[in-house]
């Protein structure tokens, strides 16, 4: 007889891997969203002077990247949560916001691992197609909004369109969501967000204590590897609830000091913001001379349709793939026929405009 699975595994569904480990050293790496550019010295010293404390554990208040966080955004430091990378955060979000008979209300396409809040909870998830140009439909979300709602969702910028919504209208948002409904505004791209000071939205938390602005040292810093994600909360009881039901030492020693090192460094932050929209300039205009146009970005990667006459995704990607380049293909993000590309180094970009034009036929 074989063994027996919980019901949670049959309704999980998988992530889309990128796979990029198994692939040859020269390919080219825009799927997954990372940053082109490797942590900086300062902050590979500071892994190094802390692995000779590997033999212990990690502090499990992370105490001192919080104080760091609070003294760079003015939160009090037990409004601010810490994770293993924000997605941590999120299906910890989930655990403790979420069971059978809630709901939870996002759009869709967005982030591919929203679905597992329901899957893992048993919670109802209600999926809100976005606009025409690729965005959150605020209102429709607020439509859908009931007594069973325990949390709704926004990405901002979002995941994988690319596109944002301007501070004030996502304030009017927050404003119209009943207090018992947890907002969680997911920014893990807000530093590439060129439409509002991406630290505007910090000062909603005084008014909304139901609001949790979920963020990442993944993609702007450049830390994918050591994943550490952080949640800044208008409710300490949001923070004391994650930390009850997680794991102790859920963050390293080297991610709690490669975070706090990477924060003193907000020069060259605005430098890489500054790179990444010149990537984007220059990819959108190379895309407008293929024919094809790419949602408005916001991010530090594009989303686009491919010609409707020309190759299908699944031959795009496999082309591309051919030609020493990987990229995101729509389906596994919740749009068949799209693509989802990471801005890379000049060259990496370059070489992905001629790989795709090959692939097309162009």
């Amino acid at each position: 007889m074989a063994i027996e699975f919980s019901k949670r595994v049959g309704r999980t569904p998988a992530y889309p891997m990128s796979g990029a480990q198994a692939l040859p050293e020269d390919i080219v790496l825009m799927a997954s969203n990372e940053s082109p550019e490797p942590p900086l010295p300062q902050v590979v010293a500071a892994i190094q002077g802390v692995l000779g404390n590997a033999n212990r554990y990690p502090d499990p208040t992370n105490t001192k990247l919080r104080r760091a966080l609070s003294d760079r955004y003015d939160v009090p430091a037990n409004r601010i949560a810490i994770g293993a990378g924000s997605c941590d955060l999120l299906m910890t979000a989930g655990d403790v916001l979420l069971e059978p008979g809630a709901e939870v209300v996002y759009s869709w396409p967005s982030f591919s691992v929203y679905p597992y809040l329901e899957a893992a909870t048993g919670a109802t998830g209600i999926r809100v197609p976005l606009n025409d140009a690729h965005e959150h439909d605020l209102d429709a979300m607020l439509a859908q909004i009931t007594v069973a709602t325990r949390l709704v969702i926004v990405c901002n910028p979002n995941n994988p369109t690319s596109t944002a919504l301007p501070l004030d209208a996502i304030t009017r948002f927050i404003e119209a969501v009943p207090r018992h409904v947890c907002i969680l505004l997911d920014e893990a791209y807000c530093e590439f967000n060129t439409l509002d000071d991406p630290d505007s939205s910090v000062d909603l938390l005084k008014k909304h204590s139901n609001l949790v602005l979920l963020r990442t040292f993944s993609k702007i810093y450049g830390l994918c590897g050591l994943r550490v994600g952080y949640a800044l909360c208008g409710d300490p009881r949001f923070v004391e609830a994650v930390d009850q039901v997680r794991q102790p030492f859920f963050c390293s020693i080297t991610a709690q000091a490669a975070a706090i090192e990477a924060l003193k460094h907000q020069d060259v932050i605005a430098e890489r913001v500054e790179r990444t929209v010149i990537a984007r300039v220059e990819l959108e205009s190379a895309l407008n001379d293929m024919g094809i146009e790419p949602a408005a970005s916001q991010a530090n990667f594009c989303w686009f349709p491919l010609p409707e006459d020309g190759p299908t995704e699944p031959e795009v990607v496999k082309g591309l793939v051919d030609r020493g380049v990987l990229i995101r293909g729509g389906t596994g993000q919740g749009r068949e026929g799209f693509l989802r590309v990471t801005y890379g180094t000049p060259r990496d970009n370059d070489r992905f405009v001629a790989a795709l034009r090959e692939v097309l036929g162009q």
